[in-house]
C-alpha cells in the first residue's frame, strides 16, 4: 500500500481483539473454552462477536418479486430478518452488482434502481435494518438490535468511465466498488485513468473490491491504495481454481497490506459443504493472517436466490479445528470494522490535502494510445 498505510497500522483498533471486542459493548461475553459443545461455544461468541456479511446478493433477488416483505418471509428468497438474526448476522454488504448480461449502457440506470430499491427496502423494514455509512453507524446499528446495512460493491461500469458518477454514487451511500468489468481495471491491470479511480474512492472512503479482477489489477490496486482493499467473494485458488479465487501469492500481497479476503459459502468458489468453507478459511488464514480473513454470503450461482449460510455451523467447525476465539471474533466482526474503519480515516486525511478530481479518461487514456 501506499504511503499512508504506515499511518493507518497506528490506530489502535487495528488488528487488536480488546478494541474489536468493544464495538459490541452490550453483547454477552462467551463462556470459558472447554466448557460447552462446539455448536454451544459458537453461538456464544456469535452472539458476543456476530458477522459482518461481506457479500449479500438480496437486491437482486428481489428485483423480480412484485411483492416482499421479509419480517414475514419470501418463498421466492432464503433471507428474511428472522434468518439473519438465527445466523447471528450484525451487518451486511448488498451488493449491487449487476448480471454479468446486464447490457453496459443500462447500468448507471441498473445500479441506480438498485440503489433505490434497497434503501425503500431498508425504510420497510425500520426496525430491524439501517443503513450504515460508516464504521461508527455499523456499531450504532449493532448496539441498537438493527442489522447494519452497508451499500456495495457496485460494478466498475455503473461509473460510465466518470468521477463525478462515482461522487454520486457515494453521497447516494455507496461505499465499496468492485474493479472489474471496466475499461480502466482489465487483464493488463489499471490504466491512468483506473489509478484516478482508486484515488478519488480512497478520497471519499469508496472501499475497492478486487474478486473477480485480474491479477494485474489487483497488485496494482494493493500497491496504490492507500486503504484496505476488499475481496468480497474469494477463496483460495490453491484449493479451487475459480477466476474470483485468490492465488497464494496474491494473499500474501493482500496480508501485508492488511487487505481482507472475504470467503464465500459457494460451491463454485469453496465447495458444497461447510468442510469446505472451513479449507479455505484454513488455508486464507495460513497465508494472509487471522487480520486478513472474514466471511461472505452464499453462492449458488448468479440467478439463484439469496441464502444466509448457516455461521454458527461454520463456526463450531473452526472451533473443533483448533481457531483461538480472538481470532474467530476478528474474522466474523473486527477485521471488517478494522478495514471501514481505515477507510474513514483515510478519507478524511485526503480531503484534507487532495480536491475532487475532474479528470476525463479521455485526457489520461486517449484512445488512439
Amino acid at each position: 500500500m501506499a504511503d499512508l498505510q504506515d499511518e493507518l497500522h497506528a490506530l489502535p483498533e487495528a488488528g487488536e481483539l480488546p478494541d474489536t471486542a468493544r464495538t459490541a459493548p452490550c453483547a454477552p461475553q462467551p463462556p470459558p473454552r472447554g466448557t460447552t459443545a462446539p455448536l454451544e461455544r459458537a453461538e456464544a461468541l456469535l452472539a458476543a462477536h456476530p458477522v459482518v456479511d461481506g457479500h449479500s446478493g438480496l437486491p437482486r433477488a428481489l428485483r423480480d418479486l412484485p411483492w416482499y416483505d421479509l419480517q414475514l418471509g419470501e418463498s421466492g428468497v432464503d433471507t428474511d430478518v428472522l434468518r439473519l438474526r438465527e445466523g447471528h448476522v450484525g451487518a451486511l454488504l448488498w451488493s449491487l452488482r449487476l448480471p454479468e448480461r446486464s447490457a453496459r449502457e443500462r447500468a448507471v440506470g441498473a445500479t441506480l434502481e438498485q440503489l433505490d430499491l434497497v434503501r425503500s427496502l431498508i425504510a420497510a423494514h425500520p426496525e430491524a435494518l439501517r443503513l450504515a455509512r460508516s464504521a461508527g453507524q455499523v456499531i450504532d446499528a449493532r448496539n441498537c438490535g438493527r442489522v447494519a446495512v452497508v451499500l456495495g460493491p457496485a460494478g466498475a461500469a455503473a461509473l460510465d468511465d466518470s468521477l463525478g458518477i462515482l461522487r454520486s454514487l457515494h453521497s447516494l451511500g455507496l461505499r465499496v466498488l468492485t474493479l472489474a468489468g471496466a475499461s480502466w481495471a482489465g487483464e493488463a491491470g489499471l490504466t491512468r485513468f483506473g489509478e484516478e479511480v482508486v484515488r478519488e474512492m480512497n478520497r471519499l472512503g469508496v472501499l475497492a473490491d478486487l474478486s473477480g479482477a485480474s491479477d494485474a489489477t489487483a497488485g496494482r490496486a494493493l500497491a496504490l491504495s492507500r486503504t484496505p482493499v476488499l475481496c468480497t467473494r474469494s477463496g483460495a485458488r490453491a484449493l479451487r481454481a475459480h477466476p474470483d479465487n485468490l492465488s497464494d501469492a496474491l494473499l500474501a500481497e493482500l496480508g501485508a497490506a492488511k487487505g481482507l479476503c472475504l470467503v464465500p459459502s459457494s460451491p463454485e468458489r469453496t465447495g458444497p459443504d461447510v468442510r469446505d468453507v472451513a479449507d479455505h478459511l484454513d488455508h486464507v488464514r495460513a497465508i494472509a493472517g487471522p487480520e486478513s480473513v472474514g466471511l461472505s454470503g452464499a453462492h449458488a450461482r448468479d440467478d439463484a436466490p439469496d441464502t444466509v449460510p448457516a455461521y454458527p455451523s461454520l463456526i463450531a467447525e473452526l472451533l473443533e479445528r483448533g481457531w483461538p476465539e480472538p481470532d474467530i471474533a476478528l474474522l466474523t466482526w473486527g477485521n471488517m470494522q478494522r478495514v471501514l474503519r481505515s477507510a474513514d480515516f483515510a478519507a478524511r486525511a485526503a480531503r484534507e490535502r487532495r480536491k475532487p478530481s475532474t479528470v476525463r479518461i479521455t485526457e489520461l487514456d486517449p484512445p488512439d494510445a
